[in-house]
């Protein structure tokens, strides 16, 4: 009876507080809306110079290709190579493609011929990538054998299927992690967290009415992401939705137990952003969230076996995206289980309630 009467105190200062309730709701529409049309790595608009040495029917169906591609903005044929690099030089062209004079007669003796790719690498994501792009166009249009590529999940290659799961980890995280540490350390420099202290409210009542509230909120707005991820992007999940849910109760647990253990040892609400920011940017960076883990250094791989949003990330995409069951992300589900219990059970001990 304690703890209903806690809670709804609770939702009572969250209606009252003018910024909160904006925060909760606006904050998640926004970044569903917006963000997963900014988080992509795919590179487009690459202006391309092209120098056509060989001047041949089978030169001119290659140049077509490039102009007729998505990834790319044709600048036009240049005489010679340097004319081209002058463009690269005065930042009017990104790449430079070079067809030697031989390119027609190579490819009817079956050779394979020589095209030479020069990239501003000064942005080396755009640089590499739109090499890549124009290599694969290249290929494709000579002799040599083409690999055949079976694309089994996200056939159409949409980087918003991929970025979605993961903002729906970052919403949990901000929601269940920073608003619960925040509140707590906010009651402590109003000294009213003093008047619970000097009551017979128990250790566990007290941080479970801190934290039920914000995890019933924090699945609310899984629900509308969910929601707006079909009626915005047409993008549903392939797996079962009750594990979306049981993977998000476990972040949730994690990050809200992580909250209190740094309000517990912070005075101020600068304290405890400063601290929180901290630990999860590098949560972020070094979760998988945006580039592949072991792609990292091996120092920096070796913490994904403690990161808690590591497993999440990969064990999300793996039912959203690909449609996979408890066994497919067991694993994840109990790495998530143990670390959370490890904090859950750290913030409960590091609460001290005690009058002073």
């Amino acid at each position: 009876m304690t703890l209903r009467y806690l809670i709804q105190k609770e939702f009572l200062q969250i209606r009252r507080n003018s910024f909160m309730p904006k925060i909760i709701f606006i904050f998640p529409i926004m970044v569903m809306c917006v963000m997963p049309w900014v988080m992509n790595q795919e590179v487009k608009n690459i202006r391309v110079d092209v120098v056509d040495n060989d001047r041949s029917t089978r030169s001119q169906q290659l140049v077509h290709r490039i102009e007729a591609s998505n990834y790319f903005i044709f600048n036009g044929q240049q005489p010679t190579y340097q004319a081209a690099l002058k463009d690269i030089e005065r930042s009017k062209a990104d790449i430079v493609v070079v067809i030697p004079q031989d390119y027609s007669r190579d490819l009817t003796q079956g050779r394979q011929p020589q095209v030479l790719i020069a990239a501003n690498a000064v942005n080396g994501t755009k640089g590499s990538i739109g090499s890549s792009y124009l290599t694969q166009i290249v290929r494709g249009y000579g002799s040599g054998p083409v690999p055949a590529t079976n694309i089994l999940y996200n056939k159409g290659q949409n980087y918003k299927v991929f970025m979605i799961p993961a903002l729906m980890g970052i919403l949990m995280m901000m929601l269940c992690g920073f608003l619960p540490a925040l509140n707590i350390v906010g009651e402590k420099e109003k000294g009213t967290i003093e008047q619970i202290n000097v009551t017979p409210v128990s250790k566990w009542a007290f941080i479970l009415a801190k934290l039920i509230p914000y995890w019933i909120i924090g699945l609310l707005v899984l629900t509308v992401c969910l929601v707006l991820s079909w009626l915005v992007y047409g993008i549903t999940c392939q797996g079962p939705l009750g594990l979306i849910y049981l993977l998000a109760i476990l972040l949730a647990l994690f990050f809200s137990s992580f909250g209190l253990i740094v309000s517990n040892y912070s005075d101020t609400m600068q304290q405890a952003m400063l601290v929180m920011w901290f630990f999860v940017v590098c949560l972020m960076l070094l979760s998988g969230l945006f580039t592949p883990t072991r792609s990292m250094p091996d120092w920096a791989y070796l913490t994904t076996y403690i990161n808690p949003m590591h497993y999440f990330i990969d064990a999300i995409r793996t039912v959203f995206v690909r449609g996979g069951g408890m066994a497919s992300v067991i694993h994840q589900v109990l790495a998530l289980l143990a670390i959370s219990s490890v904090m859950a059970f750290w913030a409960v001990q590091s609460y001290k309630k005690n009058a002073k």
